[in-house]
């Protein structure tokens, strides 16, 4: 096993990408990521790339063809991975693989949505209709909106068996908004938000299925966007002119899933996710004290909680709590979602396990904006899922020198 780097990130503004089309944001994608270095697509041995809608919303099959279509990436090992809301995070684990595999030294790992049309505008019908096909088939009935349905009983089963209440879980959105707010990326950085606006029922902030208690503000974005990683062995970061103690190692990873079917197994404990934490944080021969900075797989706010408890850094239940006591802003004992989340940052879902490497990477390297900035970080990690929490990859940062 090569220790494995993190060569360049790019990523674009998450929002809108009006009418670009797939070929274009992936194009645009590696290209800014060989941009940073000053290097040609040629230069790439491998790629993978990510994507959750492409079908659905896009009509568009067999991505790693588009991939190859860009000068200097035909004829080489390259693949197209779906693994829900953790496409992106597959991604990455898949370039990794094929650097390991000794199948080239440099590679690109890239992941994009694209869920709104080519003015901006997101039909929410059919965005929900498309995600609701990564559940169950049995777990969908009588669901307008299946996943924002599904988070909801999950919502309200985590306040149930914790005790915990819809100001805690408001508290998550809050403190991402505010991270948002200094981040040029996030899809709301011009939306300031409070505890009691996340609260009040009235305008945009609804209740989003009657008696449960998910509200508008509980929610992450429809959002487009892409980001593209380029990670490199020690051999590869030679031939790009680079020094490992100035990149960022990913450490630890590792990956695991869950049945789908949500209601066989304890969504609270969820095992899979605490799996593959636990092996990315053995690989890299640390644990959850070490970590200082981190970014995680907040679709909904009850999951901005569960997530800090699969990280370690809140004991089980805790997890509302660690958000509502402030632990988890820039000055806490572990920094969660500085970027702003994807409650706030926006969550271009094949885009979106890429971005929690990415930010992490920049934090590390201290290229976030300074009311961002943890002081120095030297580890993180990325806890990305996908589905009913089914599908988890998780990594451990590292930064040298």
């Amino acid at each position: 096993m090569q220790p494995i780097y993190i060569a360049s990130y790019h990523q674009s503004e998450f929002g809108k990408l009006y009418d670009l089309s797939v070929a274009q944001i992936l194009q645009r994608a590696v290209e800014g990521a060989c941009g940073n270095l000053g290097i040609p697509p040629a230069a790439l041995d491998v790629a993978s790339v990510g994507a959750t809608c492409h079908f659905s919303l896009n009509r568009q099959g067999l991505l790693a063809g588009l991939l190859a279509g860009i000068p200097g990436l035909e004829g080489k090992p390259i693949e197209a991975v779906e693994n829900a809301c953790a496409s992106g995070g597959q991604a990455v684990l898949s370039v990794i693989q094929k650097l390991q595999l000794g199948w080239g030294e440099v590679g690109v790992a890239v992941g994009y949505e694209k869920m709104r049309d080519a003015a901006g505008k997101a039909d929410g019908k059919l965005v929900g209709e498309a995600l609701g096909y990564f559940s169950h088939p049995d777990e969908r009935e009588g669901k307008t909106y299946v996943f924002p349905h599904i988070f909801a009983e999950i919502m309200q089963q985590y306040m149930d068996a914790h005790g915990v209440t819809e100001r805690e879980l408001a508290a998550v959105a809050v403190q991402e908004y505010a991270n948002a707010r200094h981040n040029p990326y996030a899809q709301m950085r011009h939306v300031e938000l409070s505890l009691d606006q996340a609260l009040e029922i009235g305008g945009l902030n609804r209740y989003v299925v009657p008696g449960l208690p998910l509200k508008t503000y509980d929610c992450s974005q429809i959002s487009d966007g892409y980001a593209a990683l380029i990670l490199a062995t020690p051999e590869g970061l030679r031939r790009l002119g680079l020094h490992a103690d100035d990149c960022v190692e990913i450490a630890g990873y590792s990956q695991a899933t869950d049945p789908l079917r949500r209601t066989c197994r304890d969504v609270l404990r969820p095992a899979g996710a605490m799996a593959a934490m636990g092996k990315a944080y053995r690989m890299a021969g640390v644990g959850p004290s070490d970590v200082q900075v981190a970014e995680v797989h907040d679709c909904f706010t009850v999951m901005g909680a569960l997530a800090a408890e699969v990280l370690g850094v809140a004991d089980w239940g805790g997890g509302a709590r660690y958000w509502a006591e402030g632990l988890a802003a820039v000055g806490g004992p572990c920094a969660i979602n500085t970027s702003g989340g994807l409650i706030a940052k926006g969550h271009p879902i094949g885009a979106t396990g890429i971005a929690m490497i990415g930010w992490c990477a920049w934090q590390l390297l201290g290229q976030v904006p300074p009311p961002l900035q943890v002081p120095n970080a030297r580890l993180a990690a990325t806890f990305n899922i996908g589905g009913p929490i089914c599908a988890s990859v998780c990594t451990v940062l590292r930064r040298h020198g």
